[in-house]
């Protein structure tokens, strides 16, 4: 992922990193270091435009309020790309996609993206097929 100019500071012996689409500061952890660095990757490589981005949007899955990392609608307000966030130490598995895959029964994104900043899956649901894995991420622009 790109280097960002993130705004990053410490108070009392702790970091914090502001965050432009939430307009605050959140504890830097590396969970958040990799949801920064991604938002600013889809904002900045991949066109995806920051009004259109919501960070840790509330929403219910099976009967239990969870959030989602980043989720992007398109100009209809829909649903388009949901993105789920772990630190770099953690192994993207079966366990992990599974989960990404249980929240978007709910969200309904065409795509869906499972990232730790160093490793990323990234996959298409097709009615016909599922989920269909894809080499890259796609252009905002494609997938409106």
């Amino acid at each position: 992922m790109p280097d960002t100019p993130l705004r990053i500071f410490e108070k009392e012996g702790k970091k914090w990193v502001f965050d432009g689409l939430r307009k605050k500061n959140i504890r830097l952890t590396p969970e958040e270091w990799v949801r920064q660095h991604f938002i600013y990757y889809l904002m900045n490589d991949r066109g995806y435009p920051g009004s259109l981005i919501r960070v840790e949007a509330g929403h219910d899955v099976n009967r239990l309020r969870k959030r989602t990392d980043i989720l992007v609608y398109n100009n209809m307000v829909e649903p388009v790309l949901l993105v789920e966030c772990k630190a770099p130490d953690v192994v993207l598995n079966q366990k992990t996609l599974d989960q990404l895959v249980n929240y978007n029964h709910k969200i309904n994104a065409g795509y869906i993206v499972l990232t730790n900043g160093l490793h990323h899956f990234v996959a298409h649901y097709q009615q016909e097929k599922g989920y269909v894995f894809l080499d890259t991420i796609p252009q905002y622009s494609t997938i409106q």
